[in-house]
């Protein structure tokens, strides 16, 4: 579906267009057409020593062989809730033949700890038609509704006050192939954001925090900063793949986002009539400087403080959402740290203060003015 939003030009707007009727596409989430093939149990559900029976992605696949020398198949089966191992101990040649790594498979399997981490016994197999399969069951998804986010992100820009950067976003959120990429893509393969929607989350969190920072510093360009933070990453929406796994495109591998993205501002800045030279060379420098350091993989220091401000901006959401996905896959235990985290060099430690509510007193051995003001 399409929602249509008004937006009056005021006098100075008149050279652009006398009257503006923006639309933002919201396509419904491919997760609301219902699961015709019954998934099964869900990997977050498994217990040990149980009946295991649902269907899976394939998500890796090896031969191996045992002590006496019969063949056997390593597994790494996920859904959205997670992942798992899996080996198949009898009939692994024929059962080899049978599917490939990204296939769907339907099993029966008995479940085991072992090594400390749970693991399935696969007795059957039957692969799946991927025509019966809904994709929101195996590859996570975002827990805000995506249409909800568009439509916020798309409010923040049609309040965008320049002329020119508000028609230039305008023009992404009526692009119909753009915004059914960019509410489905992941923000990142691996550490931050990396579900169904992981992109839309990101840059309307990093453009809350945008517009909170541009008003405590009256220095910064609003509007610039708006845009570089709902833009910078848009070159995602090529650079990754998400039909079955998430994984990087020709194009990501061979030129990456930024590059990407970059191109994709360009096009559009082209339909602008008028557009500034300088604009145009600064909201690319956000685009080119946002990952703030060569070893990073940024092609230039940021350089602009608006600049600036959205490394750090879109650092620290990806930080922030990584430790959480970090933590959350953790589970239920009693250790109160993490296992290792590669990217972060370091243990977590999952627990937190909890603030106590209310204005209790408290005994102290002074009580000064703050008491008098609370």
């Amino acid at each position: 579906m399409c929602l249509y939003y008004e937006h009056e030009c005021d006098s100075n707007e008149r050279a652009l267009s006398h009257h503006t009727r923006w639309r933002v596409f919201l396509l419904a989430d491919p997760g609301e057409k219902g699961d015709p093939f019954m998934k099964g149990a869900f990997v977050s559900e498994i217990q040990k020593n149980t009946q295991v029976e649902g269907v899976f992605l394939v998500k890796e696949k090896s031969v191996g062989v045992t002590k006496n020398g019969s063949p056997y198949l390593s597994l790494k089966l996920m859904d959205r809730s997670g992942d798992i191992t899996a080996r198949i101990w009898d009939r692994a040649e024929q059962y080899d033949r049978l599917f490939n790594r990204n296939d769907f498979i339907r099993i029966s399997s008995r479940s085991s700890i072992y090594q400390g981490g749970m693991q399935l016994t696969i007795t059957t197999i039957e692969k799946c038609c991927e025509a019966e399969i809904d994709l929101e069951n195996f590859l996570p998804v975002c827990s805000c509704p995506r249409d909800s986010m568009l439509s916020e992100l798309f409010l923040i820009a049609q309040g965008v006050r320049d002329t020119y950067i508000r028609q230039l976003l305008r023009l992404f959120f009526e692009d119909e192939e753009f915004v059914k990429a960019f509410k489905l893509a992941p923000a990142a393969k691996t550490l931050h954001h990396v579900y169904l929607g992981g992109l839309l989350e990101h840059s309307l969190s990093v453009t809350r925090l945008a517009e909170k920072v541009a008003n405590s510093y009256s220095d910064l360009n609003r509007d610039v900063l708006i845009a570089g933070a709902m833009l910078h990453d848009v070159g995602k929406v090529a650079e990754l793949s998400y039909g079955r796994v998430f994984d990087y495109t020709d194009s990501g591998r061979l030129l990456g986002h930024i590059t990407l993205g970059v191109e994709m501002l360009e096009e559009k800045i082209r339909k602008v009539d008028g557009f500034p030279e300088d604009l145009r060379m600064i909201l690319k420098h956000m685009l080119l400087s946002h990952h703030g350091e060569y070893e990073y993989g940024s092609p230039k220091l940021p350089k602009t403080l608006e600049a600036l401000v959205l490394y750090y901006l879109d650092d620290l959401d990806a930080k922030i959402n990584g430790f959480q996905q970090f933590v959350a896959k953790e589970g239920e235990n009693d250790s109160r740290w993490s296992r290792f985290h590669k990217l972060f060099a370091r243990y977590l430690f999952r627990q937190s203060y909890i603030s106590k509510d209310g204005k209790e007193d408290i005994k102290t051995l002074d009580a000064g003015p703050f008491e008098e003001i609370v």
